[in-house]
């Protein structure tokens, strides 16, 4: 759970698609295909082909880290919301929450560190196949406060959707049993989520009197020691930070298709030869890992620089920045979603859809 790099998918972040731009997206190929297949006995009026091209246009063009949809559906947001709504963190299904908190020197161990990963890897492949879609959602929080000490906070979140499967409980519990033997796991009622007071350029004012500030990370290093979490929230210039990941454990069946997909549209798609060769050998990694039981995870991972005053915030991210070049990593941060971004560094962040950040 320390580690950004899950190792069975590549790339190893995935944002993955909404489940309106999913459907955006399967219309407009099906209008695009019968539009095709028409043209075949009678043509059709020429404004159809624009139409269903402007469409794949929106969808696809991506000036920055965001396609022209995103864009527009990020804009609406801000206009219409002035914090995050309810209805963000409240989806319909089964959520607990826990404390975990691994036996001492786990993490400064480099064998021990393995040990917690594999054994969390092998919770995430269990947490994936108990529904034979995917579904079943993992959040992992980190929060650290430096100053004359440290002080560190760390939750675990289930959230299993309304519908998925015919026992939530079932699974929560089951889940509680694995994540049991990683460390001290102790439940806990999540804090109500604080509103959004105020919004400046890139941060957030929050009715506890905190500010905020949040990026997602969008790429990280391919390979890592399963220290980056230290790295990241204890790292110099560190003050107060929290660190998110949120995982979604696709099932064994599933994780084999998308696998198979993926490599046949790297040898399709990709002219480079060096560039096809990094993924051959990426591939039968993945291949070796699945067939020893892994599974595919889709990941978001979040990081929010917390400060007491305006002025402060700008420094911080400054210095969150620096940190991220210096562990080559990257980082989103969200223009125009603050309001919202700040929800997915909290436990309320595992109810959370694909599309609540964009």
């Amino acid at each position: 759970m320390y580690s950004l790099t899950p190792g069975y998918r590549v790339p190893a972040l995935q944002r993955g698609l909404s489940p309106a731009e999913t459907l955006l997206t399967k219309a407009n190929a099906g209008v695009g295909g019968a539009v095709l297949m028409s043209a075949m006995l009678t043509p059709p009026p020429i404004w159809t082909f624009g139409a269903v091209g402007a469409a794949a246009a929106l969808l696809n063009l991506a000036p920055g880290p965001r396609s022209l949809a995103r864009w527009a559906a990020v804009g609406y947001r801000r206009l219409r919301e002035r914090t995050a709504p309810d209805t963000m963190a409240n989806g319909a299904g089964a959520t607990t929450t826990w404390t975990l908190y691994p036996e001492h020197g786990t993490m400064q161990d480099p064998q021990q560190r393995a040990a917690f990963h594999e054994a969390f890897s092998r919770a995430l492949a269990f947490a994936g196949d108990q529904a034979r879609g995917a579904g079943i959602q993992v959040h992992v929080t980190h929060h650290t406060r430096v100053d004359d000490y440290t002080d560190h906070a760390q939750t675990i979140s289930v959230h299993v959707p309304k519908g998925l499967v015919g026992q939530p409980a079932r699974v929560v519990d089951t889940l509680a049993h694995e994540f049991a033997s990683l460390g001290a796991l102790t439940l806990v009622e999540p804090e109500p989520l604080p509103v959004v007071t105020e919004r400046g350029p890139g941060w957030v004012a929050l009715d506890d009197g905190r500010h905020a500030a949040t990026a997602r990370i969008t790429a990280w290093p391919d390979e890592t020691g399963g220290d980056l979490m230290p790295k990241l929230l204890l790292g110099q210039g560190a003050t107060e930070r929290s660190l998110a990941v949120l995982y979604r454990p696709l099932p064994t069946g599933q994780s084999r298709r998308s696998a198979k997909w993926q490599r046949a549209a790297s040898e399709a798609f990709v002219t480079d030869k060096v560039k096809q060769d990094s993924h051959d050998l990426a591939n039968s990694a993945m291949h070796g890992a699945l067939v020893q039981g892994a599974t595919l995870v889709d990941i978001d991972a979040y990081l929010t620089v917390w400060c007491d005053t305006p002025e402060a915030i700008a420094d911080a991210r400054w210095q969150a920045s620096l940190m991220a070049d210096r562990h080559r990593l990257r980082l989103d941060w969200l223009i125009g979603q603050q309001h919202r971004a700040h929800v997915m560094t909290t436990p309320h962040g595992a109810s959370t859809r694909k599309g609540a950040i964009l």
